[in-house]
């Protein structure tokens, strides 16, 4: 398999779709160009996870990195890319206004993936961080696309929080190369494997601290606590399709990011340190995301905060490290890409039929939109980690997994969060599902149309699918992940 070739067609793709949706400026056109691009993405992405013989492959004069959880993260982006682009058509042609400006979403969009494809894929640490700092850059347009005073409120929150965390992650990464030159001299080839091989030899003291510095720096994209306060602003100011791919996808990247800085701490011999570190940052942002959660009434608010949430149970899946949590933590990546998608969609459709954000304002949704509104509230169950649904396998997984951990403590502090955060998510939907009726006048009206559901669908069926059944060549590929190289 001629995986530099396949390499090249899935950044090519979507540069060509950007080039022609620019050159030609109409929207219909753009809306099925990036479109077509999104369905090659999701083909190559799978194309190279299904290929991938279950090690890490280095190529293209060694610049590019291809492993098994780097492919994994791949296929996350081509994933909610697809669902992203096919809810899109739907959603923006809800916004007649911005009719004379969609060429220019679709080619942020596509960029936005352009730039999500890439990081992954970089063997260099600074080429890496280089790569993420585009994926701020170009996602902080499209959050301030619709050009409200909150979106472009949102957006500059993003981009200052954002960008003072990735200084610090620069910093982390010139003292980690700094520690190489002990050994290797002063000027060497910076990748994850020579700052692996050299983490032995570096003072402990330097390697921690460079390695505190990328967890802050990169968890801050994440939106790890107490740096995630650009989080709930820009996911829920966005339009609802840029929410599902900075929620769904562009927050694995930079965690993907934390997890090999963490394995260069471990070959180091301070792995203990550094996975309680993660640990810690993930606890808090699971209490924090509940805290928040329980009072919440804006709808893709709330959804931010469960961003926030499973990214903290992601950290805390990595934290706790070993073979079964660290299984449970990519199983988990996937399961919330297609639910937090499925959210989103859900969430834009709401808040165009009633004309508001608010979710005391959504009343009977089950009468007015049967379809879309079941499928929310499956949703809301689903990601909250009910069974019978791929979340409540992967949370208990990496509650497994914690168990046999250095940190078992941990593993009851996620379970009663979690709880907390079931219970206060399905008060909001009772509510909205049951409540009172809308005020005369205020009934919605508003048609959706296959664009709105066809996606929650597309997304509905995998996250039950893997709630009942965990493919044994699934188990498989994880493990081989767990002993390659990240």
């Amino acid at each position: 398999m001629d995986f530099t070739a396949l390499i090249a067609a899935l950044w090519i793709v979507p540069a060509v779709a950007i080039v022609l949706i620019m050159a030609i400026r109409r929207p219909h056109w753009a809306e099925y160009l990036n479109l077509t691009s999104s369905v090659a993405v999701f083909g190559l992405t799978l194309a190279i996870l299904v290929a991938l013989p279950g090690k890490a492959l280095v190529t293209g004069a060694g610049y590019i990195l291809l492993t098994p959880l780097g492919a994994w993260v791949l296929f996350c982006v081509g994933l909610v890319y697809l669902l992203a682009s096919i809810y899109a058509i739907g959603y923006m042609r809800l916004l007649p206004e911005e009719k004379p400006r969609l060429h220019k979403y679709y080619a942020l969009q596509a960029g936005f993936a352009l730039t999500m494809l890439i990081a992954p894929l970089m063997n260099n640490p600074g080429i890496f961080w280089i790569a993420i700092d585009f994926t701020t850059i170009v996602s902080a347009f499209l959050v301030g696309f619709e050009r409200e005073a909150e979106c472009i409120e949102a957006a500059w929150k993003y981009l200052i929080i954002v960008s003072a965390g990735l200084a610090l992650a620069l910093l982390g990464i010139i003292l980690f190369y700094w520690g190489g030159t002990f050994t290797l001299g002063p000027t060497y080839a910076l990748t994850w494997a020579n700052l692996r091989a050299v983490a032995p030899q570096m003072p402990e003291t330097l390697l921690f601290l460079a390695f505190l510095l990328t967890l802050v720096g990169f968890g801050t994209k994440v939106g790890l606590a107490p740096m995630h306060t650009w989080l709930p602003d820009a996911h829920s100011e966005g339009p609802a399709p840029v929410s599902a791919m900075l929620s769904g996808s562009l927050l694995n990247i930079a965690l993907l990011g934390i997890y090999r800085f963490l394995s260069i701490v471990d070959s180091g011999g301070y792995g203990v340190m550094g996975h309680t570190a993660l640990l810690v940052l993930g606890v808090i942002s699971l209490f924090i995301a509940g805290m928040f959660i329980v009072r919440q009434d804006g709808a893709k608010r709330m959804l931010a905060y469960s961003s926030l949430e499973h990214m903290g149970v992601l950290a805390i899946g990595f934290g706790f490290g070993g073979p079964l949590a660290f299984a449970g933590a990519m199983y988990h990546m996937i399961n919330h890409s297609l639910t937090k998608s499925m959210m989103f969609f859900g969430a834009g459709n709401m808040m165009r039929a009633y004309g508001t954000k608010s979710m005391s304002q959504m009343r009977r949704v089950l009468r007015y939109y049967p379809v879309s509104g079941a499928l929310w509230l499956l949703g809301a169950v689903a990601i909250t980690g009910a069974p019978p649904f791929g979340l409540f396998l992967s949370e208990i997984t990496i509650l497994r997994g914690g168990i046999l951990s250095p940190n078992p403590w941990a593993v009851w502090v996620m379970a009663i969060l979690l709880i907390l955060i079931f219970v206060a998510f399905m008060n909001h939907f009772r509510r909205m599902i049951w409540g009172p009726e809308p005020a005369p006048g205020a009934e919605p009206t508003l048609k959706l149309s296959v664009w709105n559901t066809l996606p929650m669908w597309l997304a509905f069926v995998p996250i039950l699918v893997l709630g009942l059944w965990w493919p044994e060549g699934l188990w498989h590929f994880f493990q081989q992940a767990f002993r390659a190289q990240p």
